[in-house]
């Protein structure tokens, strides 16, 4: 036994790992991930693959945006497409995965009713025409009279952050549940913050309404629903559950809890229908199938009456789309992109065929078991097994618990597997490979590739996990920075060789640390500039919003250093920053004889020339429109539009200014105004523009922005431009040197 003590020991330390897993004492994300998985497939395998007459998708698709025209409609349109379902096609019951959020003024019916109070209202036969056509072009109150009397559920969403509580729009339905209706007045549904709800006057006229907030698990894949919200301290229903309730004439719901002390919600009780749920209320999404699982109709065939009846007659019907603009498609475990109307449809088929699968409380508790069990009797045998009876003996325990988590599943249970997959062949290959250790050298071998270009904390991350780094060139949509102190060359010039080496060092060391703080690699120093870029080697989804923090981070570095400069008798500097993302190739690049870890493509060179023109521009930082379209709650202020050298499409520019949570409202309202002084600028309105600028350069004067607008908008009230001029201002070199504007 005292020779396989390490071999037990580590097996008994791996079986510990595992188990607080399951007991929820810590997370594994691997296992989690592999969990997923294996739903995932689970799922795939066992899917009926049968289209689902009785429930009927209305799809605002590209057919229907191309006939009747992009979305929103008219709320006329809408109306006009009830009446159709109802009076034409007598279907059972309509539901709305869209939100009607603000009011239809396509009509024109608020301009008329200014014009009868203003300019018209002594016109007698204007005020008695309007009057008779008020109800023909009130689009919404047309839309409420649809509703009226009519089995139709309006959809909507809640917030979940509490940063979203402000986020309140539209009228909720009433809620279904209390606290009074749940043991103890409490449970362990999440709590949301705001929603965005239908206007009154609709929400007011249907019967029911239905939130349709997806619960993607952390790949971001949806499998579950939240049948029930909590907000408030009151309880809402999903949009399924309630075109189920409302086409039942409303039954109430009952939450059901098992028969144990401090019991969480398994199951709630509509009627005759039975929904398992999780202790969040979330019900597992019985897929039929890939996308086509349910009949989908173009809502412009509904609107135009090209469909035969019996296809809708007595049908539920979701409205819904799968025009790609209108953002309404998801990722689930049968499709990467997948219409998110369907998935109501399939929760409903889920709940009339009694066919969702159920995650019960006790499967917790299977799982340590099946841990314990399997564990204990691998990490006691293995070690004095040879290898042949080692991988039978594991293979025998793997097939088993397969076989018996297949019945729960066929039974409609859904066990814990990843775990014991995972353990059992992860305890037979570590007795396999006794002693094969490979981290030293690993680790080794990360730092001798990317030491020199990277911060220590990514070479730590990177050892970890070495197959997934190289230094092969590859393409990655990636950000990249180029950093130059101004006048640069004057400067030098004033200082003696020690000097410049002293204050080369000093700047240097200062802006590579704060490129290090945000994640991001240096490429090389050229002189006193400095190229650095985010994304590579290690993959960064926020590349862009850590390129911009440090850019921000590196302006104010510099403001705070003057004072030190000037204390060490340095002349006063400035520094120029240009920012911009996209696709760029990344990798080892250079001859036999040099080779460096670089960057190249078009994006880089954008970022270049940007860089440039930040001496023109007067600003301290510019950034392309491919990072501002990437970096969220920030706020910018909108440069130009411009061409520069070697690019034949003119880029917008902006000046990232800071996230907008943390500015004092005096600046954001100076940023906010220049930005409307460039929306006037492209307009063409010159002396509207040439006011607003009198009034920016009369409060800073010294600001070469305001200038620099205010010579080109005097220019173009001298010499008014050409009809074909499109605001873009084209630099003839790389320095920002200006061909026309």
């Amino acid at each position: 036994m005292k020779k396989y003590i390490f071999q037990i020991a580590t097996g008994i330390i791996l079986l510990t790992l595992f188990l607080g897993y399951s007991a929820g004492l810590w997370q594994l994300a691997l296992v989690r991930h592999l969990e997923l998985w294996s739903y995932d497939h689970r799922l795939k395998f066992t899917m009926p693959g049968e289209i689902d007459d009785r429930i009927v998708i209305v799809d605002i698709d590209e057919k229907s945006l191309a006939e009747v025209g992009r979305w929103p409609w008219s709320r006329n349109q809408v109306a006009r497409m009830l009446d159709q379902l109802f009076d034409l096609y007598s279907v059972a019951v309509v539901g709305f995965d869209v939100v009607f959020a603000e009011a239809d003024t396509s009509s024109g019916l608020k301009e008329l009713e200014a014009l009868s109070a203003g300019v018209l209202k002594n016109d007698e036969n204007f005020r008695r025409v309007l009057a008779k056509s008020r109800h023909r072009l009130d689009y919404d109150s047309m839309l409420a009279s649809s509703f009226k009397n009519r089995p139709v559920v309006l959809g909507y969403y809640f917030g979940n952050e509490i940063k979203e509580k402000s986020r309140i729009t539209g009228l909720l339905p009433q809620p279904v549940l209390t606290e009074q209706d749940f043991p103890e007045g409490d449970t362990t549904i999440p709590v949301k913050f705001g929603y965005g709800a239908n206007i009154a006057v609709l929400q007011k006229t249907v019967v029911s309404g239905g939130h349709f907030n997806p619960e993607p698990d952390l790949d971001g894949v949806i499998r579950r629903v939240p049948m029930l919200q909590k907000y408030q301290g009151n309880y809402y229903e999903s949009l399924s559950l309630a075109i189920l309730r409302t086409m039942f004439g409303q039954p109430k719901i009952v939450p059901g809890f098992p028969e144990t002390k401090d019991s969480l919600l398994e199951w709630l009780q509509v009627a005759d229908l039975h929904i398992p749920v999780d202790s969040s209320s979330a019900a597992l999404i019985p897929y039929r199938g890939r996308q086509g699982s349910f009949r989908y109709i173009s809502a412009v065939d509904i609107l135009n009456g090209r469909v035969e009846k019996k296809l809708l007659e007595g049908a539920i019907v979701l409205v819904g789309t799968t025009a790609p603009g209108l953002m309404d498609l998801r990722s689930t475990p049968v499709s990467a992109v997948y219409a998110g109307v369907e998935i109501h449809a399939n929760i409903i088929a889920g709940i009339l065929d009694n066919n969702i699968k159920h995650a019960p409380s006790y499967a917790r508790g299977a799982e340590l078991l099946g841990l314990a069990l399997g564990g204990f009797l691998l990490i006691f045998w293995l070690p004095f097994l040879g290898p042949i009876s080692s991988f039978v003996l594991t293979f025998v325990l793997i097939a088993v618990t397969g076989f018996i988590n297949f019945i729960a599943w066929r039974s409609g249970l859904v066990l814990p597997l990843a775990s014991q997959m995972l353990l059992f062949p992860l305890l037979y290959a570590f007795n396999a490979s006794y002693g094969f250790l490979l981290e030293s050298r690993t680790k080794r071998q990360i730092t001798g590739l990317f030491g020199q270009y990277v911060p220590p904390q990514i070479v730590s991350k990177m050892s970890k996990d070495p197959e997934r780094f190289t230094m092969e060139a590859e393409s990655r949509e990636m950000t990249v920075l180029f950093a130059d102190v101004i006048g640069f060359t004057n400067i030098s010039e004033k200082l003696t060789p020690k000097e410049l080496a002293t204050f080369m060092n000093k700047y240097l060391t200062a802006m590579t640390a704060i490129i290090y703080e945000h994640g991001g690699t240096v490429d090389k120093y050229i002189g006193d500039a400095i190229m650095a870029f985010w994304g590579a080697p290690l993959e960064d989804p926020q590349h862009a919003r850590h390129a911009v923090e440090a850019s921000i981070a590196m302006r104010s570095r510099m403001d705070a250093m003057q004072e030190e400069m000037r204390a060490e008798g340095f002349p006063e500097i400035r520094m120029g920053i240009g920012i911009n993302s996209g696709q760029m190739r990344v990798g080892n690049m250079g001859s036999s004889f040099r080779v460096a870890y670089t960057v190249m493509g078009d994006s880089v060179n954008l970022a270049s020339r940007l860089e440039s023109l930040t001496r023109l521009y007067g600003i301290p930082i510019i950034a392309g429109k491919a990072t501002r379209e990437l970096v969220s709650g920030f706020l910018w202020r909108e440069l130009d539009l411009v061409k520069v050298k070697g690019k034949n499409e003119p880029v917008d520019i902006f000046e990232p200014c800071g996230e907008e949570s943390l500015l004092e409202q005096n600046y954001i309202n100076d940023i906010m105004g220049f930005n409307n002084l460039v929306f006037l600028y492209r307009k063409q309105e010159w002396h509207v523009a040439e006011s607003l600028l009198k009034v920016m350069i009369n409060d800073k004067p010294d600001m070469r922005l305001y200038q620099l607008y205010m010579s080109r908008v005097r220019q173009y009230l001298n010499e008014p431009p050409s009809p074909e001029w499109n605001g873009v201002c084209t630099f003839n070199t790389k320095n920002g040197d200006v061909l026309n504007a």
